[in-house]
C-alpha cells in the first residue's frame, strides 16, 4: 500500500486517520471559539496570529508528516479557518489554491494578480513555488458525504497552472475523488491539485484548519506574510 508522499507525489492527496485525539479536538474548538468572533468564523484568516494553532503547526506530530513530503527545511505559511454550517454554506467549483501572502509588495519578475486581504499583501506566484507547497487540512468535525467533503481530481496537481477553460475536460479526464473525513483526520494536498466543494446538504460544523506550508524562500526579497 503507498505511503502518504507515495500518494501525494501519485495522486496530489493523502488521507492520514487520527491525527489529532479527542482531547485535542476539544481543546481547540474550545480554542477557537473564544478567539474568533462567530460570524468570522466562515473564513478565517492569519490564524498563525493565535498562540495554540501556530504550537499545532509547528508541532512534532503535524511537522512530521510535512518534512516527509516537503523535507526538514518545511515551515508554516499561513492557516485559514473553513467553518462550513447553517448560513454560511457556500460552494465553490473545480479550482487551484494559487494565491499567497507576503510581507510587502515588491515588483517581482513572475508574480502578478496583486491583492490586499484583510491588511495582508496576497499575489500569484509562479509555479515552482507553489510546486514546493503543502497544505494540510486538520478536520474538527466529521465531514461525511452529505456535509460538503472536499472533491479532488487526482493527478492535476502535475499540470501546472491551468486555465479556467481547461478545467472542466481536466475533471472529466483524471475522475474525482471524494475525501470524507471524521474529526480528527487529516488530509494533506497539493495546492495545484483541482478541488472542489459543494453547499452541505445537511449543513452542521464542518470546522477545518487549513495550514499551508513551504519548503522553500522566495525569491526577489518577497517574504512569506507569516
Amino acid at each position: 500500500m503507498p505511503n502518504s508522499k507515495e500518494q501525494v507525489e501519485e495522486n496530489g492527496c493523502a488521507l492520514i486517520k487520527r491525527v489529532l485525539n479527542p482531547e485535542s479536538l476539544t481543546d481547540l474548538r474550545s480554542i477557537l471559539s473564544e478567539s474568533i468572533p462567530p460570524g468570522k468564523r466562515a473564513g478565517t484568516r492569519r490564524l498563525l496570529t493565535i498562540p495554540k494553532i501556530r504550537e499545532l503547526a509547528e508541532s512534532d506530530a503535524i511537522l512530521s508528516l510535512v518534512r516527509g513530503i516537503l523535507g526538514r527545511g518545511a515551515k508554516p505559511v499561513r492557516a485559514i479557518l473553513f467553518d462550513k454550517r447553517p448560513g454560511a454554506n457556500w460552494h465553490l467549483g473545480y479550482h487551484q489554491d494559487r494565491v499567497i501572502a507576503v510581507k510587502e509588495k515588491l515588483d517581482a519578475e513572475g508574480f502578478s494578480g496583486w491583492s490586499v486581504k484583510e491588511g495582508v499583501p496576497h499575489v500569484l506566484p509562479p509555479a515552482s513555488v507553489l510546486e514546493q507547497m503543502l497544505t494540510i487540512r486538520l478536520h474538527l468535525d466529521d465531514c461525511t458525504p452529505g456535509n460538503a467533503p472536499l472533491r479532488v481530481s487526482p493527478g492535476t496537481h502535475r499540470l501546472g497552472i491551468l486555465d479556467k477553460a481547461d478545467v472542466p475536460a481536466l475533471v472529466k479526464e483524471h475522475g474525482e475523488i471524494v475525501c470524507a473525513c471524521r474529526a480528527g483526520d487529516a488530509l494533506l494536498m497539493r495546492p495545484l491539485i483541482l478541488h472542489a466543494s459543494s453547499a452541505a446538504e445537511s449543513p452542521h460544523h464542518r470546522r477545518v484548519i487549513h495550514i499551508e506550508y513551504t519548503g522553500t524562500e522566495l525569491p526577489h526579497g518577497l517574504d512569506w506574510y507569516e
